[in-house]
């Protein structure tokens, strides 16, 4: 499909393999927030694995912008038909549109499936093009029949464009770690900034784990065997039926990250008595100068990503170690600023992972549930930000830090 708004084209593809890498990922490259779940490829082995499909409720379009030939702004569009793998919850929208006898599902969601990482969604050359982007994102869900459009995770340089476009933002709270600034020698050295009732409770927590005979051994990239991945994943496995639920993610999609992105993938194996008996696998981004754009003036921000892990044994405090402890010290080590600890989870603070607040926008098509929403959202984000400002009273680091 090709629309016409002034000199720019609009096209819409129906899968990754339709996009050019190379296009998507340069024109990445110029954001400033992007992260590696925008990349071709991690979008590509979400599709081609069968994992984020039109069977799997996640029909992709692939919305591309350019001007004179040349790809100024895109995004990843899927048509949803229901609000599964998302992490920005509105089950109680589509229940108040059933409630009503009208029809929530298709939606549209601007969004990484299953990756509730805060970064740039609409990748745009510039504001300028992000703001036709935004507008055509809507004007094409409005000829589409949708009954709303949402930007989920989406990053500081996206929202302007949104708000401009009549989207409303709605908020939640993740917590991050960040490496000080001075940065910390060592791992005691971040220890030596934290209270003294955190620190005693994090020394104990790694002192269970080592008490208990565990021991740990990290690989990056390339050095992941296919043995350590196929290990990860009977562990990822285990821990979703554990909870009685199916993974999203097939071992295939793992196979075509360790193909396409091992620089992007951090895996940490505990073993004990000489067997491997839990993973966490964490996401990096490239610790290097971009290529053009934005990034070309400053160093890529080195961040890592808390993602996934799985225990085939039961030790106490193993979690706490395995996805926390261990890739904090390897942060530090390796000068990593940033590690993003997922969605959710308020016992990181203890941990010194502080909250943070992540935006989504919305735009619903339906005026008289457009102003409800807006109304709702109003005081949901009255109780954000004094969720926020009580865990503000609740640092984990000393008085003077």
């Amino acid at each position: 499909m090709k629309h016409e708004s002034n000199d720019y084209v609009i096209r819409v593809l129906n899968s990754p393999d339709e996009v050019n890498s190379a296009d998507w990922n340069e024109l990445l490259s110029w954001q400033a927030a992007p992260t590696p779940f925008m990349r071709h490829e991690y979008l590509a082995a979400l599709h081609a694995s069968g994992s984020a499909t039109p069977e799997t409720g996640w029909t992709p379009r692939f919305i591309l912008l350019e001007r004179n030939g040349t790809l100024v702004g895109a995004c990843a569009l899927y048509l949803k038909a229901h609000s599964y793998g998302e992490y920005v919850f509105d089950h109680a929208w589509a229940n108040a549109y059933a409630q009503h006898g009208l029809a929530y599902y298709p939606k549209a969601v601007v969004s990484v499936p299953f990756t509730p990482v805060p970064g740039t969604r609409l990748m745009a050359r510039s504001a300028a093009d992000r703001a036709v982007l935004a507008k055509a994102i809507i004007q094409w869900c409005e000829a589409q029949g949708l009954s709303s459009l949402h930007v989920l995770f989406a990053g500081d340089d996206d929202l302007p464009a949104c708000a401009d476009a009549g989207m409303m933002q709605r908020h939640t709270v993740q917590f991050h770690w960040t490496n000080t600034n001075p940065a910390y020698a060592d791992f005691d050295g971040f220890l030596a900034s934290l209270s003294q009732e955190k620190r005693k409770k994090i020394r104990q927590e790694r002192r269970k784990v080592a008490d208990a005979g565990v021991t740990f051994r990290w690989s990056l990239g390339q050095a992941i065997t296919r043995q350590d991945w196929d290990f990860f994943y009977r562990c990822y496995e285990r821990t979703y039926l554990e909870h009685g639920n199916a993974p999203y993610l097939p071992r295939d999609f793992f196979r075509r990250m360790a193909s396409t992105m091992p620089e992007n993938w951090l895996l940490f194996v505990a073993e004990r008595q000489g067997h491997a008996i839990a993973t966490s696998l964490i996401a990096v981004s490239a610790k290097s100068t971009g290529a053009g754009g934005l990034n070309s003036l400053e160093e890529v921000e080195a961040v890592a990503y808390g993602r996934y892990w799985g225990a085939l044994e039961r030790v106490d405090c193993l979690h706490f170690e395995a996805c926390y402890y261990q890739p904090l010290a390897w942060c530090i080590a390796h000068g990593y600023q940033r590690f993003e600890g997922g969605a959710q989870g308020e016992h990181k603070m203890a941990r010194a992972l502080l909250p943070v607040k992540i935006s989504s926008a919305h735009w619903l098509a339906h005026p008289a549930f457009a102003d409800a929403v807006e109304r709702f959202l109003e005081r949901e984000g009255q109780g954000i930000g004094q969720y926020l400002d009580d865990l503000g009273q609740r640092s984990p680091f000393k008085a003077h830090v």
